[in-house]
């Protein structure tokens, strides 16, 4: 039997059979039982247990999987490339090695060559960013089959991506901020989700999880879902005023009427709601960024911007500094604009005998 995965998937069980055999069942709340027959750790068992979470029945699949796409992608799950990658990597890259086991899992692993990747991608250009995550995904199993010595070559070695063109999403304007401010005060559940995201910069995700545990002494201290990254913010006095306020559940701040957690997606379609009734086309990451923009503009640097949004490697938060630096320096230069205070103040080579010609006028 293979080792028992800390921590164990949701609603998977294992428990000895009358004849004292360990067998594997799924069961979601008080539902039925479905029992998973196929041998822990394989393609097989990683499809059943999917299929049983998701209520359906897999089609008979033939017992000898070996050298198939399928058999590659659950052994890929199981290695420490896979685990290494930050979960919200993983829960994206995931939806497209189930796609990808559907459409073509029996087919062997040496049919998938870079033509057929190169396909894939290019049945995705309508959606660029589609395109590119189905690419970079692939290329993550394919780099490490290589590297194990399951496959002869890489396939998606040169296989271009290109970078969807988009501005990302829009920041909010301090008009914008205050309009949803009026629309929703202190003690509505929405306006403690807009103070969470702008007085945290915490990704949705990471809001969604954020309760009374990670917070002591007035900081909190959360492991960012998506890198991993620690982050360590002490609560603002206009975030106290709104936890105070509520109304708040006990493991997560963000809850439900009853109090449960909220999934980050369901956080996402209440924060929608609530700025349409606000008048407000735009989104809890466009808080986020706003934050970062305030950031920065009051002196921020790299490194601090990196302390407090979970970033690293300096690219994103160079983006914020940037942008401060050249609205300071633009504001600072203009004077230098001035026919007057360039012939005065700042005088350019060789206008000094100009000035002094015409004092002697």
């Amino acid at each position: 039997m293979v080792a028992m995965p800390r921590p164990r998937p949701p609603h998977l069980h294992r428990e000895a059979n009358r004849h004292g055999n360990m067998v594997w069942y799924v069961r979601v709340g008080k539902g039925p039982r479905t029992r998973i027959k196929a041998e822990y750790g394989t393609p097989a068992f990683d499809a059943a247990y999917r299929a049983a979470i998701a209520g359906e029945r897999l089609p008979a699949v033939s017992m000898d999987t070996r050298g198939t796409l399928a058999w590659l992608i659950g052994l890929y799950r199981q290695s420490s490339a896979w685990r290494d990658l930050a979960p919200a990597t993983r829960k994206h890259r995931e939806n497209f090695l189930r796609a990808l086991i559907a459409a073509a899992g029996g087919q062997p692993v040496s049919k998938i060559d870079r033509a057929a990747i190169i396909g894939g991608r290019d049945r995705r250009s309508a959606t660029p960013h589609q395109a590119r995550h189905f690419v970079t995904t692939l290329r993550g199993l394919f780099r490490w089959a290589f590297d194990a010595g399951l496959v002869p070559n890489d396939p998606t070695i040169g296989i271009a991506i290109k970078k969807p063109r988009s501005k990302g999403f829009p920041v909010w304007t301090e008009e914008e901020i205050a309009r949803f401010e009026e629309r929703w005060p202190l003690g509505t559940r929405e306006r403690l989700m807009f103070d969470i995201f702008l007085y945290t910069g915490l990704r949705r995700g990471d809001a969604a999880r954020l309760g009374r545990q990670h917070v002591r002494d007035g900081v909190i201290t959360l492991d960012t879902e998506k890198t991993g990254v620690r982050v360590v913010l002490p609560i603002l006095p206009e975030l106290r005023a709104s936890l105070d306020a509520g109304p708040t559940g006990d493991l997560a701040f963000i809850a439900t009427m009853s109090g449960n957690p909220m999934t980050k997606e369901s956080i996402g379609t209440l924060f929608r709601e609530a700025c349409r009734a606000a008048g407000i086309n735009k989104s809890a990451h466009g808080l986020r960024k706003a934050a970062a923009t305030n950031a920065a503009n009051h002196g921020a640097t790299v490194a601090q911007l990196e302390a407090i949004f979970g970033w690293e490697g300096g690219r994103m938060a160079s983006l914020y500094t940037r942008s401060a630096d050249r609205k300071f320096l633009a504001a600072e230069a203009m004077s230098k604009l001035s026919r007057n205070e360039r012939e005065t103040s700042i005088p350019a080579p060789g206008s000094k005998v100009r000035a002094s010609a015409q004092k002697h006028k």
